[in-house]
């Protein structure tokens, strides 16, 4: 149960330790995103991470990822993986060579978003993508976690990994990493945290591993989209080629002050991005993009969904959509489980707008 720090709202739907609710963040925008950015640097001075996105006109801009942080010396950027030192920025993890990261075997069919459109969990593509004309039983998804983030949500569901960016640990290579690939993997799938400040290693990983690779090997990942577009652009390339996804987490409308007070950063690199790709999707038969919203009781309504499926739908009605269930996880662990009332409306307004393949997601979370 929280309280609305502004107009005093007492409710299980309001985070208390955001201290905010979904009505004030978007009708008292400039009041709500001041409290909101405090709530945020107390949730990343706990890890020891920078906290803000760093905006000096003194420091040294960096292109790794969509935040083009303005790092001053002696600085981190937001993610932590760049500093500046003497004057100069020097990736400490994320490069060609080397990623922060966790990596492990997931049986197919695997708990990824795009299981239910993808060639792994339906065959679709076989046999050009896929080894079966259905599931890919017997088969595994190498999946990549990288160690650190460009957003910071405070619901984030795995939150864990700000332990990998504090440490700064485990670093692996991406030979070491290409080399897991064995006669039994089909797919790798990066995500985390999410791949977008470490791109640069995901690209040289999928690369080394393809080279060995002769058959089948798509290339996948769950990403926030803020991404620098000339590395998404390259990665896309290699995913589209391999039969590979690549999903999007569109968790707030274009632009809302909701994705600043809960994400701390913009989301405009995101949408920007998530354009662009939609243009991969019509040259492919099979899903190319996808893209999910996380149901966030008393911030994620309808009327979200609502913008949120009609920008898909403008695009491609055939981009396939999941609306999924929330679990109560990092700062906002005092929040309710979606409703399946809430999803069913969801999934109701996401068809209207006239998107094809849209599907709930966790549904056993759903109360």
């Amino acid at each position: 149960m929280g309280v609305c720090k502004i107009c005093g709202k007492n409710s299980k739907l309001v985070s208390n330790f955001l201290g905010l609710c979904r009505e004030c963040i978007l009708n008292k925008q400039e009041k709500a995103l001041e409290i909101a950015r405090k709530a945020h640097e107390v949730s990343r001075r706990e890890f020891g991470l920078t906290p803000f996105v760093p905006r000096d006109e003194k420091g040294v801009k960096c292109l790794g990822c969509g935040n083009e942080c303005e790092i001053v010396e002696g600085e981190k950027g937001y993610c932590s993986l760049v500093e500046n030192k003497n004057g100069k920025l020097v990736r400490l993890a994320g490069t060609k060579e080397e990623g922060l990261l966790e990596w492990y075997y997931d049986a197919l069919p695997t708990n990824c978003v795009s299981i239910n459109f993808c060639p792994a969990g339906t065959g679709c593509g076989y046999p050009k993508f896929a080894k079966r004309k259905g599931v890919e039983y017997g088969y595994f998804n190498l999946s990549v976690f990288y160690g650190a983030c460009n957003f910071n949500c405070l619901f984030c569901q795995n939150w864990h990994f700000k332990h990998l960016t504090q440490e700064l640990k485990p670093l692996v290579s991406s030979q070491e990493l290409a080399k897991k690939v064995d006669e039994r993997v089909t797919c790798i799938c990066f995500f985390g945290g999410t791949p977008d400040p470490q791109l640069s290693h995901a690209i040289e990983t999928s690369k080394l591993a393809l080279k060995e690779k002769k058959d089948i090997l798509r290339i996948c990942m769950e990403s926030n989209g803020n991404a620098n577009w000339e590395l998404l652009k390259k990665f896309a390339k290699i995913s589209f080629k391999t039969g590979g996804n690549i999903k999007f987490d569109l968790k707030f409308p274009r632009a809302s002050p909701l994705n600043l007070a809960l994400t701390g950063v913009s989301n405009e690199k995101t949408y920007e991005n998530f354009e662009k790709l939609a243009k991969f999707q019509k040259k492919r038969e099979i899903p190319f993009l996808t893209a999910s919203t996380l149901l966030i009781p008393g911030y994620v309504t309808e009327r979200e969904v609502e913008e949120i499926s009609s920008f898909i739908a403008s695009l491609d009605k055939t981009i396939p959509y999941s609306l999924l269930a929330f679990y109560p996880h990092f700062m906002m662990q005092d929040l309710p489980l979606t409703s399946r009332k809430l999803a069913e409306k969801c999934l109701e307004v996401a068809r209207k707008n006239g998107l094809e393949n849209v599907r709930i997601g966790n549904a056993h979370l759903l109360v």
